[in-house]
């Protein structure tokens, strides 16, 4: 983690008002200033993934069709317009980075044994653990392949230092404890697991532009504490409305993943509730009833709003990497990308 970022980031948590006006508008409109250059990208995502194996490609029409908000990619667009244009190697980027993203959901959805990604079926429950595997396996192949034809070793170098951290944020995830969970471990499972694609895009938009180390560096700033911002808020989002995140309400709780939300509630809540707590999460499924208590805990203890003013702290931690650009329509996307993460709750 790059100095500028570590430093801002262990300031203390201030009180946070949390905003309860409207969206920033929408993301669509937020990358209005590289919208002709996302339609390219959505239709090279969809169209260089055919392949001649048809299981292949209905599982990645499934996903990749699914209603994601290509974020990921955008934002190596968005690096790279800061300080050139986006040619053919730009694109190619980001193509890479939203397969590896891809490839990781199909991946976790299989860990995680999940029902629904973006309130569709996960690829996993309509052809199978074994198709989901493969085909995220796949892609990963193919994003590599085609990192390989950029013949820019930094941006490769970046890329498999990205996909280790993924892999070892998942594994931490996984071998996580309730019964020893805390915010620090926390925050390095969605710095490796989350955080590091966000940042390795927009860093790799500006390498490939030709921008210099530090501004490459400042942005691989933002990237991270936006990333951080994001899964905090959908963290919390698992506790709240389920059309927010197109998965049922609960669904960490009931896979005893320990976000955020659950590790303030774990730390502060008092005895009997702490007992209380304990045996829901030792038991052998976690039913409805259940997760309505949990999250009336969650409420009485203020878990969802600590949760929310943490990644309100990181989106302000974002702003603040990008505080030396010059003041342009392009910072002001990135400003309005980092309000409008925080902006997801209402």
């Amino acid at each position: 983690m790059h100095d500028h970022f570590s430093a801002v980031m262990n300031k203390p948590l201030k009180k946070t008002v949390i905003p309860k006006t409207s969206e920033p508008d929408n993301l669509e409109k937020i990358l209005e200033v590289i919208s002709s250059d996302i339609k390219s990208l959505e239709s090279q995502i969809l169209r260089d993934v055919k392949t001649d194996i048809p299981l292949l490609n209905n599982v990645a029409e499934h996903i990749l069709s699914s209603g994601g908000k290509r974020l990921r990619p955008a934002l190596v667009l968005l690096g790279a317009v800061l300080f050139g244009s986006v040619d053919e190697r730009v694109m190619q980027a980001a193509q890479v980075i939203e397969y590896l993203h891809t490839a990781t959901l199909l991946h976790d959805d299989v860990v995680d044994g999940a029902e629904t990604r973006r309130a569709k079926q996960a690829v996993c429950r309509v052809w199978g653990n074994e198709a989901s595997v493969l085909s995220g396996d796949y892609l990963l192949a193919m994003a590599f392949h085609r990192l390989t034809k950029l013949r820019n070793l930094e941006v490769l170098e970046l890329m498999s230092e990205t996909t280790t951290k993924m892999a070892r944020g998942e594994l931490l995830q996984l071998t996580r404890s309730f019964e020893t969970a805390n915010e620090e471990e926390y925050l390095e499972i969605i710095i490796n697991k989350t955080a590091c694609l966000f940042a390795t895009a927009i860093k790799t938009g500006a390498i490939l532009a030709g921008a210099s180390s530090e501004s490459a560096d400042q942005l691989y700033d933002y990237g991270m504490a936006l990333g951080i911002s994001f899964q905090i808020v959908d963290d919390a989002l698992d506790y709240a409305d389920e059309n927010k995140t197109g998965k049922p309400v609960g669904g960490d709780l009931q896979e005893r993943k320990i976000t955020l939300p659950l590790s303030h509630l774990l730390e502060n809540a008092n005895v009997a509730d702490r007992l209380r707590l304990d045996s829901i999460l030792c038991m052998k499924e976690i039913e409805k009833t259940q997760i309505d208590e949990v999250i009336d805990l969650m409420e009485r203890y203020g878990s969802i709003t600590y949760a929310l003013e943490f990644a309100t702290k990181h989106s302000n931690v974002a702003k603040h990497s990008i505080e030396n650009f010059p003041a342009s329509k392009l910072r002001k996307t990135l400003l309005d990308i980092a309000d409008f993460i925080v902006s997801r709750q209402l």
